[in-house]
């Protein structure tokens, strides 16, 4: 955090590394940031209005009240369109670890 090219997002780190790395992500209407690949699983929790998410080539609506995890090495995505959205994001491992 934060990813480059992201737009529409505030971010506040609730518990920083060493992992798991939490942090609260709020999305503006017509927020998002890219697809891209984390080396470690992450788990995401929509606390508030609704968005949507992409794990591997698949998206999906979410709305408050729902998870997913994203596995390592797989492409992922939050975004918005209509609505905000706010989510807890937690990330099982380091951007340092190689």
């Amino acid at each position: 955090m934060p990813v480059e090219g992201a737009v529409g997002i505030e971010g506040k780190v609730l518990l920083p590394s060493p992992p798991p790395h939490i942090a609260m992500l709020r999305f503006s209407q017509n927020a998002g940031f890219p697809a891209h690949a984390a080396p470690f699983d992450v788990d995401v929790v929509c606390l508030e209005g609704s968005g949507f998410v992409l794990v591997g080539e698949d998206s999906y609506p979410f709305r408050a009240g729902e998870q997913v995890r994203w596995p390592a090495n797989l492409m992922h995505r939050l975004w918005t369109e209509s609505e905000p959205m706010t989510t807890l994001m937690v990330e099982l491992g380091s951007w340092d670890a190689t």
